[in-house]
């Protein structure tokens, strides 16, 4: 795998500025969360309601004002070489000297995840300025990930596809859909997530819910079971779905099933440097509707991932932006029977110049569960 070094994270700050005076803007303002941690290697132990704020400018050197008590902290990084610190302490008006960094009458992009307390305190103090969202503004900030992520969220599909693998074994039968959870997060632990954002158990009619909460329900023999899991590995995501079934199917249930496999795999070969992302929702969702389940598909067949689990570009209708390369994003058809049964089928893909890789490759086939 390869490491992220100091030259990363000055290629990264050197591109967000590029990023940002393409699109007009006299710089990006990035707060504690994902943003932050790409740019700068740091997150604060906590985001509290002292203010740090990293300045990423059109033009000149990336400056991050930052707490005294923390300043130790947000220069022990690999990308502290690349970034001038400003500290304020305690007592003292932090809006002041993060102000003194701006251009009174500048055009800033901020990170959505800024407290509203801290953008309305530069607001107060710049009344000219004017601060925009990242997400609507330079929503493809970080979605072209470079060799090293690429390695990192390759790294994260195969711990998922590992704990697939191993959860195959496990007896479905009489326990609950919170048991089943349980494993799950235990597994993806076991294969090296520091973090589990989400273990989706939607057994029988739960299935049908797409964001089901695993809770008590007994899963009974006869149940489709829609199996949804991921989180964080080495600052990466993990996102996987599979749905398996507890003894044999129906001839129904398995024609459901072949139709969702089908739409995944054509969605995945509609995959291209230069194709519109909205295509490759139009690609799953057309033979869905063609089998007579469109009504049956409700959300958009993908989403990036990165250091977070949902991040641009998104797979949906109306998303004219060309996929590039780099692009990493899943591609997750399903169908929904309300009070009845769900499937879905979900890989991680990323976008090369020879069209898709899978990131997850475990079988896509109805898996018979006990």
């Amino acid at each position: 795998m390869k490491t992220i070094t100091a030259e990363h994270f000055a290629e990264r700050l050197a591109r967000g500025a590029d990023q940002a005076a393409a699109a007009g803007f006299d710089g990006l303002l990035i707060a504690p969360g994902a943003d932050l941690a790409y740019f700068a290697d740091y997150l604060p132990i906590a985001t509290t309601e002292r203010i740090t704020l990293l300045l990423i400018p059109a033009d000149g050197d990336p400056t991050m004002i930052v707490p005294i008590l923390e300043h130790d902290s947000a220069a022990d990084t690999r990308a502290a070489s690349a970034i001038e610190f400003v500290d304020w302490s305690d007592g003292t008006d932090e809006y002041v000297p993060t102000a003194a960094l701006l251009n009174p009458s500048g055009r800033y992009a901020v990170s959505d995840a800024l407290w509203a307390m801290h953008l309305l305190g530069l607001q107060q103090k710049l009344p000219d300025a004017r601060f925009e969202s990242i997400s609507h503004a330079l929503p493809l900030l970080r979605a072209v990930k470079g060799d090293d992520e690429i390695d990192r969220l390759a790294a994260a599909g195969a711990a998922a596809d590992a704990t697939f693998e191993d959860i195959l074994g496990v007896h479905f039968a009489g326990r609950t859909e919170d048991e089943v959870a349980a494993d799950l997060a235990r597994l993806l632990r076991e294969h090296g997530h520091s973090q589990v954002d989400f273990t989706v158990v939607g057994s029988g009619p739960n299935g049908a819910n797409p964001h089901h909460e695993a809770g008590e329900r007994t899963i009974e023999q006869g149940d489709m079971v829609v199996l949804d899991f991921g989180g964080i590995m080495d600052g990466y995501g993990s996102d996987t779905t599979r749905t398996v079934h507890v003894g044999e199917p129906t001839d129904e249930e398995h024609e459901v099933f072949e139709i969702v496999k089908r739409a995944q795999q054509t969605a995945f070969e509609a995959v291209a440097v230069g194709v519109a992302c909205q295509e490759i929702d139009r690609a799953a969702r057309a033979v869905i509707r063609d089998a007579g389940y469109g009504d049956y598909f409700i959300h958009r067949v993908g989403h990036g991932i990165g250091m977070t689990t949902h991040e641009p570009p998104y797979m949906v209708e109306g998303e004219e932006r060309p996929i590039e390369a780099g692009m990493c994003f899943s591609i997750e058809p399903g169908i929904y029977l309300p009070g009845r049964f769900g499937v879905r089928i979900e890989d991680i893909v990323v976008a090369t110049e020879d069209g898709a890789h899978r990131l997850n490759n475990t079988s896509h086939e109805l898996h018979i569960v006990q």
